[in-house]
């Protein structure tokens, strides 16, 4: 029972989010040969639940069209925190989360899914549409 509880306490202990002053994530992830799908399979039912779990708002994404420089395309997506340093610690506690090394070994049994993650941090541009949360 009590565990059933933990999500929704760090739910209500995070911070509200302002779409105007928050700090954003662009991620890329470049998957490893002939893991796309298993990638995608893992973020589709597993990783967004997770990320809520730990405050992370999940913004958008995105998965680039094949191209001559990434043939097998990647996952391309935005998470949104209240700052840079909530946006640290939600990422330690998704890192130490018992299910999410669950999901990560069994999803990673056959090798890494991705090579590579490029992260670029953001704030809203006075001049961009609004974004709603």
């Amino acid at each position: 029972m009590i565990v059933a509880l933990i999500p929704l306490a760090i739910a209500q202990a995070a911070p509200a989010l302002d779409p105007k002053t928050a700090t954003y994530e662009l991620r890329i992830y470049h998957a490893a040969p002939g893991k796309l799908d298993a990638l995608n399979a893992r973020f589709r039912g597993h990783t967004l639940k997770l990320f809520e779990r730990h405050g992370m708002k999940n913004v958008a994404y995105w998965v680039e069209q094949p191209n001559e420089k990434s043939p097998g395309g990647r996952v391309v997506y935005v998470l949104a925190y209240p700052s840079r340093a909530a946006r640290d610690a939600s990422w330690a506690a998704f890192g130490a989360d018992p299910e999410w090394k669950k999901v990560a070994a069994a999803s990673e049994a056959n090798g890494k899914l991705v090579e590579k993650v490029d992260s670029i941090f953001m704030t809203q541009a006075d001049y961009s549409p609004a974004i709603r949360f």
